[in-house]
Parts: C-alpha cells; structure tokens; sequence
C-alpha cells in the first residue's frame, strides 16, 4: 500500500474499529502448488480479537479469525502446504509464508475535478482522483482442517458462533432492544445440520505482525476544494 503521510492513519485502534465494522476482507496468498495458481485471494468474513493492554501498554495488532469452504482452491493450498509441512517433521498448524488481508473502508466514491472550486477556476491544475479508506493487515496463517480433531471443532464452532454474533448485533443491529429483533443465534439451527456444515469448511487465524491503514479523502487540497468536494458527494 502506498501511504503518504498525509492520508496514513497509524492509530492502531482507528484501523481495528475499521476491520470491525467492515468484516469482509480479502486474504491473499502466495503459495507455490503443481495443482494450484500461486496468487490466490477469496473473500472472508473476520472477527478480530484484541487483547487488552495493562498499564497502558502498546496495543496488540490483534489476531484475526475466520473460515473458508473446504472446496475453494485456496483452501486447497492451504491444506496441501500444511500437510507438507507435516511430512517434513514440522509441529503446528502454522505456515511459513506471509499471507495479506485487505478491508475496505465502506464508503469510497470517484471524485471529479469539477468539485475543486477553489483551484480549478484559477489554474485548471486539477485531475480526477478516488477516495477511499483501507487497512491491510499482515501475519502467518494457521490452518484448522482436521475434521476430526477437536482442536479444530472447538476452534471452529466458537469462530461462527463469534462471527454471527458480530454480524447479527453489530452489523444488522438485532439486539433485541428497543423493539429491534433478537438475534439469529447458530444454536436456532439443528446441531446436526450445523455438524455436517461444520465439515465442510476449514478454520484460519492470522496473528497480525503489521497493520497498516490509509484513508484518502483529499486531505491534501486546499480548504475550499475539500468544501467543493463535500458539497460535490
């Protein structure tokens, strides 16, 4: 990501609160197969713990939890790395390679140049650009996907029941106040259909080494060319 000074945000927080409230990132991985493309990227629903601090430390990237259907070809790769890994004496569920999340900021619009009312009618050395915000974040990936080991159900089971509580409450507002709806819980579902479901996806969690985030929204034009662009969008 390319990060001017100017439009960085480096408050880890902000970009936290970021992932949080638009959960559908894009992981990317670049894993070598004789079966697969290298470049791979699908996009997945995240919940993002973080840990508090005490005495007010410095605030963890955080850990980001998810789930892929088994059958994605990027699911695939992850297993077959991991279960190479296995056949070379390695422990652990964890693979070498960096792999890459993107979350994009929910609202992003193209900006034409008719909106600089300042500098525009003055000099006309002005081009259209995009707005938008971002975050990406950077880690190691873990690999659940030994259906029938119990670390991976546990893992799996609280990482759904985590994301449609995140999802129901803070993305659709069902929290049965205030006259809204209650929540859809996995538990309203029938444990056995929600068993054979359960088999077919795989569990990853990517503790985040790097989190950087951008938010670009001509910060860097004068003042009446950001009010041209206010009124413009």
């Amino acid at each position: 990501m390319h990060l001017r000074a100017v439009h960085a945000e480096e408050n880890i927080a902000v970009l936290q609160q970021l992932v949080r409230e638009n959960p559908l990132g894009i992981l990317t991985t670049a894993i070598q197969s004789p079966l697969h493309p290298l470049i791979q990227s699908s996009h997945i629903p995240f919940v993002i713990d973080v840990p508090e601090t005490e005495d007010g430390g410095s605030p963890s990237n955080g850990t980001l939890r998810g789930h892929i259907a088994r059958q994605n070809p990027q699911a695939k790769v992850l297993m077959e790395a991991l279960a190479a890994r296995k056949e070379q004496g390695h422990d652990g569920l964890e693979l070498p390679d960096e792999v890459l999340v993107l979350f994009n900021g929910a609202h992003h619009h193209y900006v034409t140049p008719k909106f600089y009312t300042e500098t525009k009618p003055v000099s006309g050395k002005v081009v259209p650009t995009w707005n938008y915000s971002a975050v990406q974040a950077y880690g190691k990936i873990k690999v659940f996907c030994d259906s029938k080991a119990e670390e991976t159900n546990a893992f799996l089971q609280r990482q759904v029941e985590d994301l449609t509580r995140l999802t129901e409450s803070s993305i659709m507002g069902y929290t049965g106040e205030g006259g809204r709806p209650a929540a859809w819980e996995v538990a309203d579902a029938p444990t056995p259909y929600v068993e054979i479901l359960r088999k077919g996806i795989i569990g990853i969690e990517i503790k985040v080494d790097r989190l950087q985030g951008k938010f670009k929204m001509s910060q860097e034009m004068s003042k009446g060319d950001r009010e041209g662009g206010r009124q413009g969008l």
